[in-house]
């Protein structure tokens, strides 16, 4: 299994979340850095959500667990955002999670056009496949 310096999760504000981080933190090299960015649209408020919130306070604390920090960022527009993010910190593995009902996944065709010419690898990870800790 290949292992990479720096992997970055990406989340959303689902506790089922927890399996992206996880996933990520068995790819990443031993010395090496996981990031986990949680991108929100620029009117979403999590603070004033209380579910909301209590996902990303469960995923901060899934991520403190392994060693990494969660980034929160606005922005409306998501994939131009996380390339830039992981193209920034020098991110050599994006893993994102599977769309609903296991659909073609649009956002990760769009993530890896805007990564086109960098060596940005990313991995979709299906619902099943990786089991909450």
């Amino acid at each position: 299994m290949n292992r990479y310096n720096n992997v970055l999760a990406c989340v959303t504000q689902q506790k089922s979340c927890e399996r992206l981080i996880h996933k990520a933190a068995t790819l990443k090299a031993e010395n090496g850095t996981l990031y986990v960015i949680h991108v929100s649209k620029q009117k979403w408020n999590f603070l004033d959500n209380t579910r909301d919130g209590e996902a990303m306070e469960y995923l901060f604390s899934v991520c403190k667990s392994y060693g990494a920090d969660l980034t929160v960022l606005n922005s409306d527009r998501v994939a131009e955002t996380i390339a830039q993010f992981a193209q920034h910190y020098q991110v050599e593995l994006i893993v994102i999670g599977e769309t609903p009902e296991g659909q073609s996944n649009e956002f990760a065709r769009k993530l890896q056009n805007l990564l086109e010419g960098s060596r940005i690898e990313i991995q979709v990870v299906a619902a099943e496949q990786v089991k909450s800790c």
